[in-house]
């Protein structure tokens, strides 16, 4: 049996604005928690802001971007399976839903690469969602919340890629 092919709606821009307002606005219910109960959940609850910001520059940009966190993962879920509430989110922020895809399990005509490419992509989405000043709490949440098997990005990776970064030219359509 064949199935209709659905049709393709042009996509709006994402505006990081929009990204930075939907994620500002955004309440998280208890229910987000359940499966991240590493403490204080303030900094669990910080680390899943910046993820969602990283990702609307990362969507903006067609790339796809790796988790550093298993707490923000969990929380991530949590977020997730608050459907109604996460495609409306998902609505406000980018335009569109934004999907998870587990290691190995993306499309056969997805490539997604290494998940260490995947990470790099990480920081550099942080780069461009950063407020001056502003300190990500990804690359080591694990470890200070207690994960037993800690995630993060090494800290040296994370600074020799802000180093390249620094070197490369700033485009014009950047925002």
């Amino acid at each position: 049996m064949a199935f209709p092919r659905p049709r393709i709606r042009p996509r709006r821009r994402i505006d990081l604005r929009d990204v930075e307002k939907a994620v500002a606005a955004l309440e998280l219910p208890e229910a987000v928690f359940k499966t991240s109960p590493w403490q204080p959940r303030e900094s669990v609850e910080t680390g899943l802001r910046q993820w969602l910001r990283c990702c609307g520059a990362a969507m903006r940009d067609g790339q796809v971007i790796g988790m550093p966190s298993h707490a923000v993962d969990e929380a991530w879920h949590g977020f997730i399976l608050c459907t109604e509430r996460y495609a409306e989110f998902c609505a406000a922020a980018y335009g569109r839903f934004l999907h998870h895809f587990p290691e190995g399990a993306a499309l056969p005509t997805n490539s997604h690469r290494s998940m260490a490419d995947q990470l790099g992509r990480t920081v550099v989405a942080w780069s461009m969602v950063a407020e001056p000043d502003e300190v990500c709490v990804l690359w080591d949440i694990d470890t200070v919340v207690g994960v037993e098997h800690p995630w993060g990005i090494d800290a040296r990776r994370v600074a020799a890629i802000e180093t390249e970064l620094g070197r490369a030219p700033q485009s014009s359509t950047d925002n």
